[in-house]
């Protein structure tokens, strides 16, 4: 089993950015995919970024393209989401998940975080 704890969610003003980490513990998560999704009230989870196994190649929602990076360090079996030129649209509860069942910007992954909210005000 995987455990997975997102945490670095807050409240921004708008053009701010954020951090948001997400920590594997259990066994190691360094041979799978991992994403970022989102979900805002009324809303369906969406997908926001993810990234190989071996953090070379990355994915990302057309949305946050050049505002959000993702990374990984495997020695610390954590990722990361950097969040930049933030904008009140972007608030949601970010959840980490890990090893997708298909394609990496569909739901269908393992294991999921509890989320951590992210609120960006205008």
């Amino acid at each position: 089993q995987v455990q997975l704890i997102e945490t670095g969610g807050g409240l921004v003003q708008a053009g701010g950015s954020l951090r948001l980490s997400c920590a594997a513990s259990g066994r190691t998560v360094s041979s799978e995919a991992m994403g970022w999704f989102r979900q805002a009230p009324g809303n369906e989870r969406e997908f926001v970024a993810a990234i190989s196994w071996s953090g070379s190649t990355q994915w990302y929602n057309d949305s946050v393209k050049g505002r959000f990076t993702i990374a990984r360090d495997n020695a610390k079996n954590t990722v990361y989401l950097q969040m930049k030129r933030l904008k009140p649209e972007d608030t949601a509860v970010y959840y980490c998940a890990a090893r997708p069942k298909g394609r990496v910007n569909d739901v269908e992954y393992d294991y999921w975080g509890q989320g951590t909210q992210v609120t960006v005000s205008s």
